[in-house]
């Protein structure tokens, strides 16, 4: 073994040797799977520092919603509380004292990322605490109450027809 491949191993290098002697770095994970990991570790954290604190075999629903209440103190999206003078507005003419909370479209997202990483990580579908009915009225609940308090109620979007392919009638009738 050279005293490179040593020094690799013991500073805990991510280079791959292969077997011709090359060296290769493993691929960048995407931006998504190192936001998932990131997620994973945060919630397994939380779990820690509950008191008491919690095994993930344990976890439930309860304690994914105490978490989904945690975070809101870390949010950046104004939510207008109804007795605010601005609740209902989409563009409130002023500042006021409402707090600040995660912004749906961020808790639905790390649900969904949580969720994946739950069962990556050797959870069953079936006890996935981040799949509950519990969670999706939650996010449900969080979705309407912010689309309210900005006065857009919130409509589902119908899914578009697929247009990516180009349609070759409209190629030839150009070319006349």
């Amino acid at each position: 073994m050279s005293s490179e491949r040593g020094k690799d191993i013991a500073q805990g290098s991510s280079t791959i040797t292969s077997p011709g002697g090359d060296q290769q770095r493993p691929p960048m994970p995407s931006r998504y799977e190192s936001q998932k990991r990131r997620d994973w570790n945060t919630f397994g954290q939380y779990l820690k520092n509950h008191r008491p604190p919690v095994q993930l075999s344990q976890c439930n629903s309860n304690h994914v919603l105490d978490f989904l209440r945690y975070l809101d103190q870390f949010g950046k999206t104004k939510v207008h509380i109804q007795g605010c003078m601005f609740y209902g507005q989409p563009e409130p003419p002023a500042p006021c004292t409402c707090p600040l909370k995660q912004a749906w479209g961020s808790l639905d997202a790390l649900i969904g990322r949580l969720r994946a990483a739950y069962e990556e990580n050797g959870g069953s579908p079936e006890t996935n605490p981040f799949a509950t009915g519990a969670i999706r009225v939650y996010l449900r609940e969080v979705r309407e109450c912010q689309a309210k308090a900005r006065g857009i109620p919130y409509k589902k979007q119908k899914k578009k027809p697929n247009q990516d392919k180009p349609s070759h009638e409209s190629s030839s009738t150009m070319s006349s």
